[in-house]
């Protein structure tokens, strides 16, 4: 009942993501979560997110058509930066294709969004710290589904990240985001 309900909320603002809590700390929580930009794709509820340790930064893989022509496409972050140590990233796709997330490290005077794309359309990830590519889990996957959220957790010294989905194409189409570490 509260989910149906809380969905119907969604829609009807075209909210990107909404959290519905229930319960204290160590329960977990689910999203609502409506295609791209403005709802289009029609509200539903992700996987539920355990209680992870550290800071987490929670980002939204939003496409609205872009591999298609149309729309923009992004990661989009609730946190520009957090403190050193335990980061855990809980990536929820609210667009209509398979996402995924990979932390690289940005090295001093580097901008997001300049890694040299390869012919496969994917950057060269070999100094990756970790990802999340799991629908409804932790860690590598098979790409995280529309309407599903994954996640992974790691030790982060500071510095600066670029977030990015190597998916063919989407990195060239603006998924990229980045966190500072301090």
């Amino acid at each position: 009942m509260v989910v149906v309900l809380v969905t119907a909320v969604v829609l009807l603002v075209g909210s990107v993501t909404a959290a519905v809590a229930w319960g204290g700390p160590s329960r977990p929580s689910a999203a609502v979560v409506g295609g791209g930009w403005g709802g289009m794709m029609g509200g539903h509820v992700v996987a539920s997110v355990p209680q992870l340790a550290g800071t987490t930064v929670r980002v939204t893989a939003v496409d609205m058509g872009a591999m298609m022509g149309g729309g923009r496409a992004g990661l989009v972050l609730d946190r520009a930066s957090a403190p050193a140590g335990t980061v855990s990233l809980v990536l929820t796709n609210a667009g209509w294709r398979s996402h995924e997330l990979v932390v690289l490290p940005l090295a001093a005077g580097q901008r997001v969004g300049t890694r040299a794309v390869g012919a496969d359309g994917t950057v060269d990830e070999s100094g990756s710290l970790g990802e999340a590519s799991r629908s409804g889990g932790a860690d590598a996957g098979d790409g995280i589904q529309p309407g599903t959220a994954g996640w992974t957790t790691l030790d982060l010294p500071a510095g600066r990240y670029e977030l990015i989905c190597n998916v063919p194409g989407h990195y060239a189409a603006g998924m990229y985001a980045e966190l500072t570490v301090s």
